[in-house]
């Protein structure tokens, strides 16, 4: 395949609102020892995305500075070294960056063939949600077959993900959403009670439905304003695992006597400092546990809305309103 030597791609010329984001030239990157070419046919758009337009969540020095952390394509490159991929084949990865463009480099060891019976969109609906509920949730958390989970953000793509990941292996689901009908989509994907936030405090329906247990586990993505009530309703050895601050980072006055009263652990993390050993070991994970579930059906990424590559701007001013459930996508076809 001759390749072209310039390519379409999302440029940031400055941080901002979405409309600070123009579609551009550049040259088509070349694959480095490990690295695979794609030629991009679907990205999914994340609040990270979200996060380094508006200035808050910069690239790694050695990453790309497009925006964009995951992708499904062909392979219309391969770097030395790397022997799991030839040109041709249809993969999905989480990228260093680079995904808003009509070529990307990926990492080979964060690189995965599609699921059987998907095409691009739903391929690339799968990396970032994937790997992130995956490393926090089950690597790191924990959480095992008979334990209990709460989700917040629920009808985000990550609380999708997490809730039928959950469920998959055996957890009892309860999840936070912003309305009855987001409340309506977390019960369709498996909790077993969903919870308005703005009518209902969580902390007291999670007491009532466990007998004033708790949790074993919560999956948080709101941070300080939610630090003392996540760690009321953890059950003893519980664990709070943060994935983002919506609601702020610093929890002042926060009440620490539960983390030593009922042995609680508190983690958190972000995926893209992880090293690419760390990423590649994330990845055979969910091949080897995930990917048949999705290949059944029995998990699937939950698609919102696509839009078209060049509709960039509307597709990060809904990311921006909440009020989707699930993932957004952009399309190259």
């Amino acid at each position: 395949m001759t390749l072209p030597e310039t390519m379409r791609f999302v440029d940031l010329k400055d941080f901002g609102a979405p409309d600070v984001m123009r579609l551009s030239q550049m040259p088509v990157p070349k694959p480095a020892a490990g690295q695979l070419l794609l030629k991009v046919e679907a990205a999914g758009v994340n609040r990270p995305d979200v996060a380094q337009r508006q200035g808050t969540y910069p690239a790694p020095k050695d990453a790309s500075p497009v925006l964009g952390l995951e992708v499904a394509g062909e392979v219309v490159a391969v770097g030395e070294g790397v022997s799991d991929f030839k040109l041709g084949d249809k993969v999905c990865a989480l990228a260093n960056g680079g995904g808003y463009a009509e070529y990307c480099l990926v990492p080979a060891g964060q690189a995965m063939a599609w699921p059987k019976g998907y095409d691009a969109v739903k391929a690339a609906a799968v990396p970032e949600t994937f790997f992130t509920v995956w490393a926090n949730l089950f690597q790191m958390a924990g959480l095992t077959d008979g334990e209990s989970v709460l989700i917040h953000g629920g009808t985000s793509g990550i609380g999708t993900t997490a809730i039928q990941l959950a469920r998959a292996f055996g957890a009892t689901v309860y999840a936070t959403a912003g309305s009855d009908d987001k409340c309506k989509a977390c019960v369709d994907l498996g909790a077993i009670r969903a919870i308005n936030y703005k009518t209902e405090d969580f902390v007291e329906v999670i007491r009532e439905h466990t007998d004033k247990r708790g949790v074993d586990a919560v999956l948080d993505m709101i941070g300080a304003a939610y630090f003392d009530r996540n760690l009321s309703v953890l059950a003893k050895d519980g664990c709070l695992s943060i994935i983002a601050f919506l609601g702020g980072a610093v929890a002042e006055k926060a009440n620490l006597a539960p983390i030593m009263v009922k042995r609680l652990t508190v983690t958190g993390s972000t995926m893209r400092p992880r090293t690419a050993e760390e990423k590649r070991a994330i990845r055979d994970d969910l091949v080897k546990e995930v990917w048949p579930l999705l290949e059944t059906g029995d998990v699937a990424p939950v698609i919102h809305k696509i839009f078209a590559f060049d509709q960039v701007v509307e597709a990060h001013k809904l990311m921006e309103t909440s009020e989707h459930i699930g993932k957004i996508v952009l399309s190259f076809d």
